[in-house]
């Protein structure tokens, strides 16, 4: 399978933000005083910030490693949770864009990580002399009217 250049840059620049900002936010969870007392302040126990932490980080590995599909399935569906749930809990507590951006920000590079993977997992369409795609079925392609069978 061949696939663009500019979308295998775009998938690994955005990549690599991605997992540096969950990889700092993991350490700033752990061991700055003011993202510990922002965990006590929206109300969540100190072990949930230790459990976090470290699944941040094991998320950001398997992003960043070769490991399976579903597996970084499940590492990006459990980060678009953290980033929501994020949000969700400094808005309720009313805090503004200055609480909350920093996870606004990094959905972005989220999605850009995300959808750039998933149209890396996609097969490639070949395209023929003429210049029309090749079916990846190409029985599938024709009609049944136009599949004849010989007696």
């Amino acid at each position: 399978m061949r696939h663009s250049k500019g979308l295998v840059i775009a998938f690994w620049i955005a990549t690599a933000l991605f997992c540096l900002q969950m990889g700092f936010t993991a350490y700033a969870q752990l061991e700055l005083s003011g993202a510990k007392d922002a965990f006590v302040r929206l109300g969540f126990p100190s072990y949930f910030r230790v459990e976090l932490s470290i699944a941040k980080l094991a998320g950001a590995l398997v992003l960043l490693a070769p490991a399976s599909p579903r597996l970084k399935e499940w590492a990006y569906a459990g980060f678009a949770f953290n980033l929501a749930s994020a949000v969700i809990a400094h808005v309720s507590m009313g805090d503004g864009p200055e609480a909350w951006g920093f996870a606004v920000g990094t959905s972005v590079l989220w999605a850009i990580s995300y959808v750039s993977w998933r149209r890396l997992q996609a097969p490639t369409r070949e395209t023929g002399a003429d210049g029309t795609s090749a079916s990846a079925f190409p029985s599938a392609s024709r009609s049944p009217s136009a599949q004849t069978t010989s007696a």
